[in-house]
């Protein structure tokens, strides 16, 4: 069996005197989706930055790739996260967005011009990404996220703004990451989007 990516246990976390999540256990290994499912308020986000290393346990244990996960730039050579929309650099379009992410992790598993076209952003490239629509904004997150070389993929809510079509073309897209030996751990609400890429459901209980 292929070493796990990802390997959550007995994961608890408090915020404000309020447990977001009681006792979670999770795991993930090259070429699977995962996708974790929940009402809100059941913790979804919160595994997710766990697993990111944005948010500590209050006790429990997470392990990604090979340990802890952290906050720092060897971990994020390897893992790539679309959460909350990022801040865009002013003077820089869309096109030029996804150049500066290839440069910066020295080349991708897509040119530039091909994501434009995977992500359907062709007649965009030219435009800032604020001049863009929130829908073709969270294309644009998802196509930096998924140009650059990584081992996981950390996605919260991919379907954000996503119309029919492209939701089942984001199926398509994580099948073939994960096919070419890639992990996936999203957090969704659009089950039929995890259905579409065949992804492991994992459905969190909000916490007394």
């Amino acid at each position: 069996m292929k070493a796990e990516i990802v390997a959550a246990r007995d994961v608890r976390v408090e915020l404000g005197g309020h447990r977001v999540l009681d006792g979670v256990a999770l795991t993930a290994s090259p070429g699977q989706i995962v996708a974790i499912a929940g009402e809100n308020g059941a913790g979804k986000s919160t595994l997710l930055r766990c697993l990111a290393g944005l948010q500590t346990p209050s006790s429990g244990q997470v392990h990604v790739l090979d340990g802890p996960p952290v906050d720092a730039a060897g971990f994020w050579r390897e893992v790539a996260l679309v959460g909350d929309e990022p801040a865009w650099y002013p003077g820089l379009s869309v096109l030029e967005h996804l150049e500066m992410a290839l440069s910066v992790h020295d080349g991708g598993r897509l040119s530039a011009q091909a994501a434009l076209s995977a992500f359907a952003l062709d007649g965009r490239a030219d435009q800032h990404p604020l001049t863009l629509s929130t829908g073709q904004r969270q294309r644009l997150s998802l196509a930096m996220a998924l140009i650059r070389p990584s081992r996981l993929l950390l996605l919260d809510e991919p379907e954000r703004g996503l119309d029919a079509d492209f939701r089942a073309r984001l199926g398509d897209l994580l099948r073939a990451y994960a096919a070419d030996g890639g992990t996936v751990v999203m957090a969704t609400h659009d089950r039929d989007l995890a259905t579409a890429c065949g992804a492991r459901l994992v459905t969190l209980e909000a916490a007394c």
